[in-house]
């Protein structure tokens, strides 16, 4: 095929060969995150640049075969029928090299398409490593395509692949449908040898961490290994970084812009907020210019950026697989199977994506408990970092009774809503790859692309939320809500007007309704009512729209009952309680 009519590079494979490290690898910075059409199916799109040339590179969701048993499967089918039509499209077949017979099963059907093929075989490293000799030259004789080696993590064979892509060929290979794995068969036979090696450290770690009696107790460690590492480098961002700069350097201009909104004090709270003895206090003076960048850039970002690095790792180096076996056993208790921890996992990080994740549960019922698990007890990292800024001086005595008691709302609501839900809880079908080093521009760009995705999502709720806060206190309707709600509040839960006030407007954004209960002097007791309350009402406007678009209003109405009845009731209960 001339390099002059390639428009479009298609990666197709088996799930987890590395077709993602390759796509970073080819594409630059940015990435466009798209939902197929008529699809709940996301997928990757870049340009690889050659010279003045840019040619589309798109990553084809994984699939193990041409013949659809998923979503996922079908979009990959449509996509490649889409671009036989287009005539200007070649694929790049990513192939785990480690894993040859299972690969080539989906090679061949690719090598009927009418389209120009070239084969990768992906993870030439660990072929050395492992014992495996692939007889490249004889394979592509065989599939008459090209055939190129690549370790995608450190780029080897990537130059190599670029510039010979106009090499592609339509497969020349022919055979009995019938036969395709007998085939398969013939050609694994002919092109790999393995010999004799012995296990590697790695390979050790692999069986610790998925048999029962090590990978609990080594999962448990990692979890809390991971989550300190999340709050030290947000805490090491925040400490070293963004307070110098909000307190050193930000805190001219908006001093400035102080004294010239000083005129009109309706405008100067709005956009500056109250002065506290005299000054911009970030935490408590409530302005969008002031507590609106500060909780949003200054408080929960670093936060977000660190518990996505986290889990970027964790999703590159294959750990996720395991935690989901791992879980499995658990995952059933509240009517889920081990996939659905990965969901939860998200949603610490924000909701919305947490909450789009469960589309990899196959039915409505798990993904309906799955939602509204996650809405009710799985804290995002923007009301985390808020409740630890809000809690971290009383100690674990401040934060343990809040995310204890989320955690139990987790387990008994599950357990509840699988009893009253019909239908199973299917098995997990599961692959699981070995242990890899992420690749660390690759892992980059998907940070990137979700720190991107949480600043557009999340900033325009955070200035609203203290925006409409604003306009309430300045015309009297907090104090009247105060009012119509303090009685209430009090009498049950020990929460004075003021924080009830705060746990409505938590349904706009929750880290600013936590921030409203700064300034408040509220003790220990209503502080741990009030913000666990706070994360089990209404999720944020963001999350509530997200659940509404993907369950509809019906299992969106089913699940902000049950949000409301529980944090009633563990209004109640800790109210009773907490001494």
């Amino acid at each position: 095929m001339e390099k002059d009519r390639i428009k479009k590079i298609l990666l197709v494979g088996n799930p987890n060969v590395g077709k993602s490290v390759i796509f970073s690898r080819l594409t630059g910075v940015d990435v466009i995150v798209s939902n197929y059409p008529g699809t709940t199916v996301e997928y990757l799109k870049g340009n690889l640049s050659i010279g003045d040339e840019k040619i589309e590179v798109v990553d084809v969701p994984g699939t193990y075969s041409l013949e659809p048993t998923s979503p996922a499967e079908e979009v990959a089918v449509n996509m490649l029928k889409k671009s036989i039509e287009e005539k200007d499209s070649i694929i790049l077949n990513i192939i785990d090299s480690t894993n040859l017979e299972r690969n080539l099963n989906l090679t061949l059907q690719v090598l009927q398409l009418d389209i120009p093929v070239i084969v990768v075989l992906n993870f030439w490293d660990e072929v050395k490593h492992i014992g495996i000799k692939i007889d490249v030259k004889r394979l592509e004789e065989i599939l008459g395509v090209p055939v190129f080696t690549t370790c995608a993590i450190s780029g080897e064979g990537i130059k190599e692949l670029i510039t010979n892509l106009n090499m592609a060929k339509k497969g020349s290979l022919h055979f009995k449908e019938k036969d395709r794995w007998k085939e398969v068969g013939k050609i694994v036979g002919e092109v790999q040898r393995i010999t004799h090696k012995h296990h590697t450290f790695l390979e050790k770690l692999q069986e610790w961490t998925i048999h029962p009696q090590t990978a609990i107790p080594i999962s448990i460690v990692l979890v809390f290994i991971f989550f300190y590492i999340i709050r030290f480098i947000g805490e090491g961002l925040i400490n070293f970084l963004l307070d110098p700069f909000f307190n050193n350097i930000l805190i001219h201009p908006i001093s400035f812009l102080s004294k010239i909104l000083s005129f009109n004090r309706c405008l100067h709270n709005i956009f500056i907020g109250e002065l506290i003895d005299g000054k911009i206090d970030y935490k408590l003076s409530f302005g969008l210019l002031t507590t609106g960048l500060y909780v949003e850039f200054g408080q929960v970002l670093p936060y977000v950026f660190s518990f996505y690095l986290v889990l970027s790792f964790l999703e590159d180096s294959g750990y996720l697989p395991r935690l989901a076996v791992i879980f499995d056993r658990i995952m059933h208790i509240v009517g889920l199977h081990g996939m659905g921890i990965i969901p939860m996992l998200l949603g610490f990080g924000c909701n919305v994506p947490g909450i789009l994740s469960t589309r990899i549960l196959e039915t409505r019922r798990a993904r309906f408990i799955a939602i509204t698990l996650m809405s009710i007890s799985i804290p995002c990292m923007s009301l985390t970092a808020m409740i630890f800024g809000l809690l971290g001086k009383y100690g674990i005595k401040g934060i343990l009774p809040v995310y204890l008691t989320l955690f139990l709302i987790w387990l008994t609501g599950g357990m509840i809503m699988k009893f009253f839900s019909k239908g199973e809880v299917p098995e997990i079908f599961l692959e699981i790859p070995p242990y890899r080093i992420p690749y660390f521009k690759g892992m980059m760009k998907k940070v990137w692309i979700r720190i991107k995705w949480f600043i557009k999502d999340a900033t325009p709720y955070v200035l609203l939320g203290i925006f409409i806060v604003n306009i309430l206190y300045t015309f009297k309707i907090i104090d009247f809500m105060g009012r119509i709600t303090g009685k209430f509040f009090l009498k049950f839960f020990s929460i004075p007007p003021e924080a009830a006030v705060a746990i409505i407007v938590g349904f706009l954004r929750k880290d600013v309704a936590v921030g409203m209960l700064a300034p408040l002097n509220l003790g220990l007791k209503q502080l741990v009512i009030s913000t666990t309350m706070l994360a089990i009402s209404f999720p944020c406007a963001a999350t509530f729209a997200t659940i509404l678009k993907e369950i509809g209003l019906k299992d969106l109405l089913k699940s902000t009952g049950i949000m409301l009845i529980t944090a009633f009731i563990t209004g109640i209960l800790l109210n009773l309680i907490i001494p």
